[in-house]
């Protein structure tokens, strides 16, 4: 499975960015990590299609939306109220196994990563 990721780009604090990802294959979760330089890569976000359980790091709960289409080929990372500390590489990622809740947030739940596409936040 090869993954697409695009939408990145240059924002300003407080505006929102949608990012998308798009698979060669139908899959089965789909998920949202980032790294900055210097730091470790961390869990955005997770969505499972068999259930449609979603998952979020703490940090971007309640700004940050994820959703996919129904060719289970796509999804979409909608981020509002930009922060400065979300500046960094988006990576899509995707396994062909239904997720569960103790590994949606573990990188090594999946299968599939993307090339990465980039957001930085100026404040």
């Amino acid at each position: 499975v090869q993954l697409q990721a695009s939408g990145g780009g240059l924002v300003q604090a407080g505006g929102s960015l949608r990012l998308s990802c798009a698979a060669s294959a139908r899959t089965s979760s789909m998920a949202w990590f980032r790294r900055t330089p210097g730091k470790e890569r961390e869990f955005v976000a997770a969505f499972r299609w068999g259930n449609g359980d979603t998952y979020y790091a703490d940090s971007v709960k309640g700004r940050f939306t994820i959703s996919r289409d129904n060719t289970r080929k796509a999804m979409y990372l909608q981020m509002n109220s930009l922060k400065s500390e979300d500046t960094a590489v988006y990576y899509c990622a995707a396994s062909l196994r239904g997720i569960i809740t103790s590994q949606a947030r573990r990188g090594d739940s999946y299968d599939y990563w993307g090339q990465g596409t980039l957001v930085t936040v100026s404040s």
